[in-house]
Order: C-alpha cells, then sequence, then structure tokens
C-alpha cells in the first residue's frame, strides 16, 4: 500500500520521488479514532471560564424579606433565591476542564488515518527545502505559489522552526507553520494543503512508527 510522491523545489519543478512507507499509512480502521481526537482536541481548547452566582455567593439577601405569615404572599427567607430577580442562578455553569482523555495508540492510529486521507486525496505537497532568501513575507508567498497551494489554506511542516521561516510566513493569511513533532490530527485536516520539507515529512513518518 506504499505510495509516492513527487518531491518539488521551491520554483515547483519535480526533482525527485519520496516513497512512504506502509507503517505510516491506515486505511483499514482508524475512522473512530480520527473522530475522538479531533472532538479531544476542540474540547481541549475551550477556555472553560463561564461561571455563575449560586444563592450562596450572591451579595446581600441576609434578611427575611418580609414576615413569614399574614401577607397573603408564599414565604421568603432571601431575597437572593434563584426565584427572585437578582438571585443565584440554578445549576449554572462553573469554571471546569473539558479535556477529554484519549489512549496514545489512538492517537497514533488517528493521524495515521488522517494522514493517509490526504496522501490518497492528493493533498499532501513534498517540498525539497524551504529555502529562503531573506525573511520576507513575499519571499515565502513566491515559494507557496510556485507549489501552487496559496489559493488556499496551507499547513507548512518542517523539522524544527527556522527563525527565518517564521518571520517570512507570519503574516501570511490562511498559512500556518508546524513542526513535525507538533502535527496533530485536527490540523492535519482543517486545511487544504499539508505542504512538507522533505526533511520535515522524514521526521513525521518516523514519529508515526
Amino acid at each position: 500500500m506504499s505510495k509516492t510522491l513527487d518531491i518539488l523545489d521551491c520554483k515547483g519543478a519535480r526533482v525527485g520521488e519520496y516513497v512512504i512507507p506502509d507503517t505510516a499509512l491506515e486505511m483499514e480502521k482508524g475512522e473512530q479514532a480520527v473522530r475522538d481526537a479531533v472532538v479531544a482536541f476542540l474540547a481541549e481548547m475551550r477556555a472553560g471560564t463561564a461561571s455563575t452566582k449560586t444563592r450562596g455567593e450572591v451579595s446581600g439577601g441576609g434578611a427575611k424579606p418580609f414576615r413569614q405569615k399574614g401577607t397573603g404572599r408564599a414565604r421568603a427567607g432571601s431575597s437572593r433565591s434563584p426565584i427572585w430577580l437578582g438571585g443565584g442562578v440554578i445549576f449554572g455553569p462553573k469554571p471546569r476542564s473539558y479535556a477529554k482523555k484519549v489512549n496514545k495508540k489512538i492517537m497514533a492510529l488517528a493521524l495515521r488515518r488522517a494522514f493517509t486521507e490526504r496522501v490518497i486525496d492528493g493533498d499532501i505537497v513534498v517540498v525539497d527545502k524551504f529555502d529562503l532568501p531573506d525573511h520576507k513575507t513575499k519571499s515565502a508567498k513566491a515559494i507557496l505559489d510556485a507549489l501552487k497551494v496559496m489559493e488556499r489554506t496551507v499547513l507548512l511542516s518542517m523539522p524544527e522552526y527556522d527563525e527565518t521561516a517564521v518571520c517570512a510566513t507570519g503574516n501570511l493569511a490562511g498559512v500556518v507553520l508546524r513542526k513535525a513533532q507538533s502535527m496533530n490530527v485536527y490540523e492535519m485536516l482543517r486545511f487544504h494543503k499539508v505542504v512538507f520539507t522533505k526533511d520535515g515529512l522524514d521526521a513525521f513518518i518516523k514519529r508515526l512508527g
């Protein structure tokens, strides 16, 4: 099931081929794993800072608002009861973590499955080296234009962060730079094109085992 991808230079010309080993590909299983990984990623991104006050936390309400009997009204012990205007909130949100635990093996399976689907769909682009003459945005845009990926959102993966590449891609709308070790299932599926440097793809496949 091994796949072969073209290796391009910074001008978009083919300079070689990259053979993806079978160990990095998975199509027989993993759909549920991908879903679990994406749900867990998005859940962990939630701030979880929503907070409301209970009747015990709302200020005031210490005195009984009116006498127990003789008024014709329902008895009340506090003006901060949840059924009163200005009272506490019943079962309101409190700060919490939405993080979900996903087994490491499941995460690894999900990443292989997501990567395989992008390979089959032809959305993986391999560039020999992302050589930039300077840290200017137009230099990075020229390379991505040559690779024909700039018309849509792009995930660019390298083995390590390069200061020149970080500066050059920082102002490009829809372009995100990631280390191979930081790639996750959600971003693998979110972007229209995933551009790997050859060394970055080597590191990513090594991570897949």
